[in-house]
């Protein structure tokens, strides 16, 4: 269970999850403490362990750097809902076991608010708005891609 942050807009790209001047920090804890910072300074102190992004359309395009979800993991946040993502920031989240990146409706896009409590069911497809007593569906990951999650990343995934 965690928060919303929401940013209702499109093309949220990496260099704003993570601004390029930080691409020289090494450890995780520093590259956290500056996620987001090119759209919102102070998002690194609303986050707690747990929350979540709430994004429109293509979340993470841009240059393909993996400190964008790196960034996002360390600072707290488990999950982005996104109606679509870059291919290669929702890759660098799943194989590296960073984040989930999970595909919404424009309509459940529309319906969650900053600040609402939500719980992810990953088992079920489903997004449980707690706040608005609201159940929403999320598109289901594939197979491949859910065999990794469970192994915690490409590296720990053994095929079948």
């Amino acid at each position: 269970m965690g928060k919303v942050i929401k940013y209702a807009k499109d093309n949220i790209d990496t260099d704003v999850i993570l601004p390029g001047q930080y691409l020289k920090l090494h450890d995780y804890e520093d590259i956290a403490k500056h996620a987001m910072e090119g759209i919102d300074p102070e998002f690194h102190s609303k986050v707690k362990k747990g929350d979540f992004i709430v994004a429109g359309k293509n979340f993470g395009c841009g240059s393909s750097r993996e400190h964008a979800p790196i960034a996002l993991s360390h600072c707290g946040i488990s999950a982005v809902l996104a109606i679509s993502f870059a291919r290669i920031f929702y890759r660098n989240s799943v194989d590296g076991a960073f984040l989930l990146p999970i595909e919404i409706d424009e309509q459940t896009y529309q319906k969650i608010s900053n600040g609402d409590d939500l719980e992810v069911d990953t088992k079920k497809n489903e997004i449980k708005n707690l706040t608005k007593n609201e159940t929403y569906k999320m598109k289901p990951f594939s197979e491949i891609v859910s065999k990794i999650i469970a192994a915690g990343g490409l590296f720990r995934y053994k095929p079948d």
